[in-house]
């Protein structure tokens, strides 16, 4: 067991253990007042839970670590992650359908069981990237061939279809976009012919290019606005300004808060948009509360560690001598980039609010518990491929 400590790759746990200390402080900071006015309870008590649920992630990252990656490779691992994966997520939609009041935040996206809340979607992440891991290598000399047609995977696409339709049924926009970009890089990186992949890419670069500079020129009217609280989330990107009494108010007062704290911040616990402007600014707009309180060279600092953790993830994945392993390391890495591109772009006003936490910082029990294990999991990748090499030079 102790043997395996020696092909530790500190180059991920030293970050991730950085991450996850700056994220359970800054959680302090920025929930402190809010729970206190909002709910009546202790200044400490978001922070304690966040912290608990680091403890917890911390033992996942060492359970995994020592984890056999073989046995996720096995047909019931499979078929036990799915039915766990879409029991939860129909839960939602029939919890959606027969009591509307239970969202939050526009969204039916939590299963509450007793002081905790699950929600199904960041799970189904990490089972869209083991699940498609798993159906590419096993199907990999198949997809080399220069001939070779997408329509031929319809069986796995079909299953990570119907997954990305149940997240986005939530709504949970954000979720949908992001299991879909897994699933497109794990694609292109799966030995798929480059024509085919170049192609692909180019469609839906395209495609989101048009939408996104359609919906910024045009001027909905309010009539279809007033029906769709995802629509409005989106318009509010490109006019937050003209709806700063509702959906854009939130993008307006993260705004000033970076404005506020400029390049070296007002200081640790003194933002003022965290007192009662910001909404839950413990959660996916606690990057803006960081940059008011550390300034702009705190903000980067954090971001630059978890694009540091990426670009680890990847670099993993190109060195992998391993399939499996290198599918894996490419969607966990993908994984994270999208959802902190989501973050510090809706925190920016650079793109549509999602919801989407900032991987590590943000509170919340179910993504730090997945990105816990995806941790884990490249620590195991990471020692496995050392170990391999090892024996080869040997």
């Amino acid at each position: 067991m102790f043997k395996k400590l020696r092909y530790m790759d500190y180059y991920i746990l030293i970050p991730f253990l950085v991450l996850c200390a700056t994220g359970v402080v800054m959680v302090y900071s920025a929930s402190a007042y809010y729970v206190r006015v909002h709910f009546g309870d202790a200044e400490t008590s978001v922070m304690i839970k966040q912290l608990l649920f680091v403890l917890l992630g911390v033992m996942l990252v060492a359970f995994f670590y020592y984890f056999k990656l073989s046995l996720l490779r096995s047909k019931w691992a499979q078929v036990g992650m799915w039915v766990l994966i879409f029991t939860g997520l129909l839960i939602l939609v029939v919890q959606g359908k027969l009591d509307p009041k239970a969202a939050v935040n526009g969204a039916v996206a939590w299963i509450p069981l007793g002081p905790v809340h699950i929600q199904p979607a960041e799970f189904a992440k990490l089972a869209v990237i083991l699940y498609l891991a798993y159906m590419f290598t096993q199907r990999q000399d198949e997809m080399r061939r220069p001939d070779f047609q997408v329509r031929e995977l319809w069986g796995p696409l079909m299953i990570v279809a119907v997954c990305i339709v149940l997240v986005l049924s939530q709504p949970d926009t954000g979720g949908a976009i992001i299991l879909t970009m897994i699933a497109l890089i794990m694609l292109f990186a799966s030995g798929i012919s480059l024509r085919l992949g170049i192609g692909m890419s180019l469609l839906f670069g395209s495609l989101g290019g048009a939408a996104y500079y359609g919906l910024s020129q045009v001027k909905i009217p309010e009539t279809v606005l007033k029906h769709s609280y995802q629509l409005r989330r989106l318009v509010a990107a490109f006019h937050p300004f003209d709806m700063v009494k509702t959906e854009g108010g939130q993008v307006v007062n993260s705004l000033l808060a970076i404005a506020h704290g400029g390049f070296w911040g007002v200081g640790l616990g003194m933002s003022s948009q965290k007192l009662g402007y910001l909404p839950e600014p413990y959660t996916d707009f606690i990057l803006a509360v960081i940059t008011e309180e550390l300034g702009l060279l705190g903000a980067s600092l954090v971001i630059i560690g978890i694009f540091f953790l990426i670009g680890r993830f990847y670099l993993i994945g190109i060195r992998a001598k391993n399939n499996y392993h290198a599918l894996i390391a490419y969607g966990i890495a993908t994984m994270m980039l999208i959802q902190t591109i989501f973050n510090v772009g809706a925190v920016s006003g650079v793109i549509p609010v999602t919801g989407v936490t900032l991987p590590f910082i943000s509170y919340g029990g179910s993504s730090m518990l997945v990105l816990s294990i995806s941790v884990g999991l490249m620590l195991n990748i990471s020692a496995s491929e050392k170990k391999a090499k090892e024996g080869t030079h040997a």
